[in-house]
């Protein structure tokens, strides 16, 4: 008979059940609203330092004087990442190695859902090229600096739009026709498979990659790209807004992904039936479990990110 490793319960946990933090570094993207912020407070509150990566250094120095009113003793850095230009982050890297010897989390957090048809600088469509590509260029230009100690994580924020994407190569610059929906959802597809494929990549250095979800939340990223939403944005958001939870509760996925003892690499976690509530092990969707598919992704990717590692 085969031994079966049994999995602690995830009952109820919230930010209180995070561990003291002291000395740990943290790196989150997007962190200047929403879940992104959320789950900087939770980290600096537990006394992790906290690099604060928005697309203006302003939005960082805003979002920095906003924690520092929460909580004085906090540590915050600012950092300037646009992710829609594969040669920032670049930079970025450069900036990152002078001001720190290691990274102990990294959460590609930022995201942007449902734009007008946009192309990177690059060239690709906006939500994979920033959902996806930069967040994977980010962290392979990182690894050197999270590999220096064991059991570093690294947390990718999914979606459960991943059910209805797939990852097509046809169309990555949205010359034949362009779906603000498809778009999206082949991009948070693309997130867990990233997030699943690089803890294969990583098992043998003991880096753990996570992914997590927030269920639906209340965030500005729904209309964040859409000053006056069409009637679809409009009906979705009266529909589903009686089930929305709060940014904050959305992030508690990813902050147990980071941060609790009991999480594991290769986890997927999002809130209780993946809407609302307090996080546990969520489902993936089968196309990101084919690891063909995944190493298929992995190394297009590659290609297209190749001149910036």
């Amino acid at each position: 008979m085969t031994a079966t490793i049994s999995r602690p319960k995830i009952s109820n946990w919230e930010t209180s059940n995070i561990p003291n933090l002291t000395g740990k570094i943290a790196l989150i993207t997007g962190a200047n609203s929403g879940l992104g912020y959320y789950t900087a407070k939770a980290l600096a509150e537990k006394n992790a330092h906290v690099v604060i990566a928005c697309r203006s250094l302003e939005k960082a120095n805003q979002t920095i004087k906003k924690l520092k009113g929460l909580n004085p003793e906090g540590l915050f850095t600012p950092l300037e990442l646009d992710l829609s230009d594969l040669k920032n982050i670049v930079e970025v890297q450069s900036k990152i190695f002078d001001n720190f010897e290691n990274l102990d989390l990294l959460i590609n957090n930022a995201g942007i859902m449902h734009p007008p048809k946009t192309l990177s600088a690059q060239g690709y469509e906006i939500q994979f090229a920033v959902n996806h590509l930069a967040h994977m260029l980010l962290t392979l230009k990182l690894l050197p600096i999270i590999e220096k100690k064991e059991e570093s994580r690294i947390v990718t924020v999914t979606s459960g739009a991943q059910f209805f994407g797939k990852v097509g190569w046809k169309n990555l610059k949205a010359e034949n026709y362009y779906n603000k929906w498809e778009s999206y959802s082949n991009s948070k597809l693309a997130n867990v498979m990233f997030a699943l494929e690089l803890n294969e990549n990583l098992k043998h250095k003991n880096i753990l990659s996570l992914a997590a979800h927030p269920g639906i939340a209340k965030t500005n990223l729904f209309t964040a790209q859409k000053p006056n939403p069409g009637p679809l944005e409009t009906f979705s958001l009266e529909l589903f807004s009686p089930i929305f939870q709060t940014a904050e509760m959305g992030a508690l996925p990813q902050l147990f992904a980071a941060t609790s003892p009991d999480a594991r690499g290769g986890d997927h976690y999002g809130p209780r039936f993946n809407f609302r509530g307090h996080p546990k092990l969520s489902p993936t969707s089968p196309f990101a479990m084919n690891k063909k598919e995944r190493k298929n992704l992995w190394e297009k990717s590659l290609e297209i990110i190749n001149n910036f590692l």
